[in-house]
Parts: structure tokens; sequence; C-alpha cells
């Protein structure tokens, strides 16, 4: 009787040390794969042990040691245990206020600034210039990029408010699906688009639409066309209601219009929404690109789950898996042939109008301290590594 005390109390105090890890780690947005499986195992034990009708398919199944360790150590921490399995793993039905404060917290996504005041997307903090020759070359082979916790380490950062495991940052999966575009027929193939149309720079002109994200979106459509891929602008206002600058449901009103123009063009293949960043005044994401002084980017992605929502099933996006394999792709090129140029890529718990097109990229240009020339310079080097990853 002893010994089973002595085992129980081990096994309290294993799983105690564990779970307070687990929860200390969680809101910094880097989960480790050990860290990541470790949490499935927990929560999967929770639902068989207090919610018994969600699992009661996998009742006959023979226990691993794994599972076996687990469920005891659970036993001893029934309320956190099940709490935490709900949290993650559980669909809310939301209420109408909740379901408007995440979509307003989806339509208010552009300060890059964490809580901490760091900004996101960067491995070290930004300097007024970087030169790109100066960078470190990281190791982009697949063996490399196989490592879960080597490629969520070095290409992205995650936020807060969300989750990815090993299963979606497949690297063999990701890059295993083809990301090029179909030349051999006619009709535009890419659409760019802004669903902050207001955003501009520090040196725009107040009222010169040239001088705002709407005209550096017409610079990358002139680039893309002049280099054999069709590209059309749409330059529509989705964040002005009333006279008023109003984005509460700026990506609600995008998607109607850009659903619009995708019918109406059904060769289109890529859906661009340009952006700009928003940042601290005194950071300046710049980077030097042949000589020219360049804004840095950011791809952007949305997993549509939060970690107190779990998935949100009114913000479902199928193409997720191609949304990451894009940015990825993206990413790596922009590494491979100007190293600096793009920040980590961007992982947050909404949607942000990916779900249009499997090939749906959202790009963070630059911020409100660069230049317009800085933005200029920046669509060329985009419109470069969009080129490769599209149709070389």
């Amino acid at each position: 009787m002893e010994d089973k005390k002595q085992v129980r109390r081990l096994l309290c105090a294993v799983a105690g040390i564990f779970f307070i890890y687990i929860v200390c780690s969680a809101g910094t947005g880097k989960n480790t794969a050990w860290q990541y499986r470790f949490q499935r195992m927990l929560f999967q034990s929770a639902e068989q042990m207090y919610l018994p009708s969600l699992t009661l398919a996998n009742r006959g199944a023979p226990k691993s040691l794994g599972q076996w360790l687990t469920e005891k150590a659970m036993a001893w921490l029934p309320l956190v245990g099940y709490v935490n399995a709900q949290e993650q793993y559980e669909s809310a039905v939301e209420d109408e206020d909740t379901i408007a404060k995440i979509l307003e917290n989806q339509a208010n996504d552009e300060n890059s600034i964490d809580e901490n005041g760091n900004l996101v997307g960067e491995a070290e903090p930004v300097e007024d210039i970087v030169p790109a020759q100066g960078q470190p070359v990281l190791d982009m082979s697949i063996e490399k990029l196989r490592d879960f916790d080597y490629l969520l380490s070095n290409f992205y950062t995650v936020d807060s408010s969300t989750m990815i495991g090993p299963e979606q940052l497949n690297a063999d999966d990701l890059l295993g699906r083809s990301m090029k575009i179909d030349l051999s027929t006619g009709g535009p193939k890419v659409l760019i688009f802004h669903t902050h149309s207001q955003e501009e720079f520090a040196d725009s002109v107040p009222g010169d639409v040239n001088t705002s994200i709407v005209g550096i979106g017409e610079y990358l459509t002139q680039l893309l066309n002049a280099k054999g891929i069709e590209t059309i602008h749409d330059t529509g206002v989705y964040d002005i209601i009333n006279g008023e600058l109003d984005r509460s449901n700026a990506y609600e009103n995008a998607e109607v219009s850009e659903r619009a123009i995708l019918a109406a063009n059904p060769t289109v293949e890529v859906a661009i929404d340009l952006h700009r960043d928003g940042v601290a005044e005194g950071t300046h994401l710049v980077t030097d690109v042949g000589g020219k002084p360049t804004a840095k980017i950011m791809f952007f992605n949305g997993l549509s789950r939060t970690r107190t929502n779990g998935d949100i099933d009114y913000l479902y996006n199928p193409y997720i898996q191609d949304n990451l394999a894009f940015s990825l792709q993206m990413q790596l090129a922009s590494e491979s042939m100007y190293p600096g140029f793009a920040r980590h890529i961007y992982l947050r718990g909404y949607r942000y109008n990916l779900h249009l097109l499997p090939k749906s990229l959202l790009v963070e240009a630059g911020a409100q301290t660069n230049t317009v020339e800085e933005m200029r310079n920046a669509m060329e080097v985009l419109a470069e590594i969009l080129h490769h990853v599209l149709t070389e």
C-alpha cells in the first residue's frame, strides 16, 4: 500500500511540474514539438476521463505506457486538466458579443508590437539600416526544415493567442504543394487588393492615393504585368464608413467585393491582400538591396483557431495548409534570394480573407515609418520573389 502511495505521489509531482511548465510557456507563442505532443496527450486523456461520450469509439483500444501514465497523472489534476482540455479543443458556441469581439480583433490587427513592446516577426531588434549582405544564411535543407523546432524558431513568430503543431508545419507537405500558376491560358492570374486602403507612409501626401498603400499596390501590379504575370488591382475602399475610418467590418466588406471580382475573373489563381504594418515610431523596417534602402516585409497567416475559443467555425478556411505552403515557399525564396528582406512569418488566430483562394497571401510591407521610395523598392523585390515562386 505504501508503495502505491509513493507511486501516486511521484505521478502527481511529475504531472504537476509538466503542467505548470506547459501553462507558463503557453503564452510565449513558441510551441516545441515535445510540448505540443505532451499537451495533446494530456488533453486527450482528460477528455477520456471527463468526457467519455466523445471517446467511446476508442474504448477498446489498448493503452500505451504514455496514455497510462497521463491518465493516472490527470486523476490527480482533475480540474485543471478538464478546463484546459475544454479550452484548447472544444469549439465554443459564442454569443453575439463574443463573435463581434473576435471580428473586431481580426479587423484591428495592424499593430505588430506585442504586449511587452517588442516588434513581432523579428529575431533581433531592427536597426535603421540592416544590410542584406550581412545577414546570416540559414540552413534551408529539407533535413533541417523537417525539424519542427528548427522550422518554427527560424521562420515563424506565433502569436500568444493561437498555437500550431508539427502536423500543420510539415515541411514535406508544405514544400510539396505546387504554387505554380498556369500561364498557358489567357486572363488575369493575380488579384491585388487592400482591406485597409487608408494606410500611408512617413512622406505620404494627404489626399494623394499614389503615395498610399493603394499606390504601392498599383506599382506592384505594373511590375507583375511587366513580368508576364497578368495582374488586376482592386482599389476599392473597405475601411471608410460614412466618411470616417472604421475597420470593424473591413474584412467582411472586402470579401464581398473580392468574391465578385473572382467570379468575374475565373482565371485568377492568386489573391494578395497588401498592407503596411503599424510599429513604434522609433522602429524603421528597412534593409539594403542592391544599394537601395528597401522596406522589409512580413507574410501573415491566419489559423482560424484561438487558444480561448478553439477552432472558429464561422471563420472556417479550407485552404489553411495551402496558405501556409504559399507563405513558407515565399519566405524560403526570399531568404535565398534576398537574405534579411522578409521578417519571420507571423501566425495569428483569425482568418483575414485567406479563404478566398488556396494561393492567398497577406503581406505586411513596411510600416508607417517607411518612405514611399522604400516601399516602391520593396515592391521590386517582392515582384521578383513572386515571379520565382509562381513561375520558375
